[in-house]
């Protein structure tokens, strides 16, 4: 097995705001396509499409939360861009940019606009 993980879904009250949060944090399109009776928002997963995917997703039986489980966004360079994007975007920096060890890199955590704790992480 490649990766523990392939696929997240942030849940979203309001998509539209949910997209234009992450967009704008990560300075990144987020393609959108409706899947049944779901809205998603498609996260890049690079070229070749073969990386971790993930998408923000509105319908019934997605809500948001602080509780559960944490993903972590890929945010390299340095973490530092997109945090300081959060607050002017709606969201709420929870934990500032933080050393975990050298060789794991900095993290920090946050509050998007639908209500989700989520986190950065980049090597820088």
């Amino acid at each position: 097995m490649a990766n523990s993980l392939n696929w997240f879904e942030i849940p979203a009250t309001d998509f539209q705001r949910a997209k234009r949060f992450y967009e704008s944090i990560l300075g990144a399109e987020i393609y959108e396509m409706q899947m049944g009776p779901n809205m998603m928002g498609f996260f890049p997963m690079g070229e070749d499409q073969k990386g971790v995917g993930g998408a923000i997703v509105a319908g019934d039986g997605y809500e948001p939360s602080d509780k559960g489980s944490l993903i972590y966004l890929n945010a390299q360079p340095d973490l530092s861009v997109a945090l300081g994007k959060i607050a002017a975007a709606g969201g709420r920096v929870l934990t500032p940019k933080t050393l975990v060890r050298e060789d794991i890199g900095y993290i920090a955590l946050f509050i998007d606009t639908e209500g989700n704790k989520v986190a950065l992480h980049s090597m820088h």
